[in-house]
């Protein structure tokens, strides 16, 4: 029997002295890890690639103030004060539509074709999250591959993480920034038709609603709340032998628009065929575009439509700091926890909680 001599509780397994263990990590990682903390964002450099046009320095830029980070806060705010009166030139176009429509192919041959006049065009599409991951798939770039070559075209998808109306948190800004950029055409390129979609028709100019023909969208399309913000109506598709259908959708969706009371802008909403595939029917909605344009600018709504804009981004980003600094408090934070147990063992109802909560974190305020 074999005696083993080492007493001294320790295990017996032993690296021979002078052979050195390999670090876990990488150093060379670590170091540069390091140096990506220590790195500070420099807001100068980020705002001159911006009024420059580099798409990559715009890109880093939307990242920043996407950050939900508290540390990207304050920079967040200067870059986009930075920018704000450089922004204000651009036409919004919101565009809206029923799960495939088509929206990413309508919208890559409108920006080709508005690169063709001279525009610079930026796309915002916004992906919905999903509500058990939390993730999103952020595809739109791939979908619109030809136009994401384009030297004057960027395109930037985003998720929409929860929030509803069709847009993702930080659009408002993102669209400033783009602005800034000298992109003159901005889209925002919504989730889909919903209930609660009417965000994005409060921060555009203009409000495109595509629809298709022959697969009962004629009548699930006409909900009053998307149909009144329509400064335009697009039946896509309309190539084949879809073209009929096409037709008699337009002529459904006029007759739909009559019954609605006229709108604030002076504008006639229009309903016009279209083919993104094809390419047809791009011209007129072109058209149209810059007729509402030229009209609401001669008229003043265009301003008044701006004011109101700067407004309502007022007011929601009170909202959202208030929610930031509420759930990033690490007090709130702990009561969190604890009244999600109690509510869990029935000790609280779910409105006292809140209640009781809300209370403590105005109260340490004061």
């Amino acid at each position: 029997m074999t005696t083993n001599n080492n007493t001294s509780g320790k295990s017996a397994l032993k690296v021979k002295e002078g052979v050195n263990q390999p670090d876990s990590v990488n150093p060379l990682f670590k170091q540069q890890l390091k140096r990506f903390k220590k790195t500070k964002v420099d807001i100068d450099a980020m705002f001159n690639g911006i009024v420059a046009g580099d798409r990559t320095m715009l890109s880093r830029a939307i990242t920043l103030i996407e950050s939900a980070l508290p540390a990207d806060e304050q920079p967040a705010q200067e870059l986009i004060q930075k920018c704000l009166p450089h922004s204000g030139n651009s036409f919004r176009i919101g565009i809206t539509g029923v799960p495939g429509v088509g929206k990413s192919t309508f919208i890559e041959a409108f920006g080709l074709k508005l690169i063709e006049k001279g525009h610079k065009v930026a796309v915002l599409a916004i992906d919905p999250s999903s509500m058990r991951t939390k993730g999103s798939i952020l595809g739109d770039k791939t979908r619109m591959e030809q136009l994401s070559q384009n030297d004057n075209a960027f395109i930037r998808p985003s998720a929409s993480a929860g929030t509803l109306g069709g847009v993702a948190r930080k659009t408002r800004e993102t669209i400033i920034l783009c602005e800034a950029a000298g992109f003159d055409r901005v889209f925002i390129e919504t989730v889909g038709v919903g209930q609660s979609e009417t965000a994005v028709a409060q921060m555009t100019d203009f409000f495109l609603l595509l629809m298709l023909a022959g697969s009962g969208d004629e009548l699930q399309g006409i909900k009053r709340g998307i149909m009144e913000m329509a400064d335009l109506i697009v039946i896509n598709k309309a190539d084949g032998d879809n073209i009929q259908k096409a037709e008699l959708a337009k002529r459904e969706f006029k007759n739909a628009l009559h019954l609605f009371p006229p709108m604030e802008n002076g504008w006639l909403p229009q309903v016009v065929t279209a083919s993104a595939l094809a390419g047809t029917g791009l011209k007129t909605v072109i058209n149209l575009t810059e007729q509402f344009e030229s009209q609401v600018k001669s008229n003043g709504y265009f301003e008044k439509n701006r004011k109101s804009q700067d407004l309502a981004l007022f007011e929601e980003n009170i909202r959202n700091t208030l929610i930031d600094r509420f759930y990033q408090d690490k007090k709130t934070a702990q009561l969190i926890e604890l009244y999600r147990k109690k509510i869990a063992a029935r000790q609280k109802s779910p409105y006292e909680a809140a209640a009781e909560i809300l209370g403590k974190y105005f109260s340490q305020r004061h």
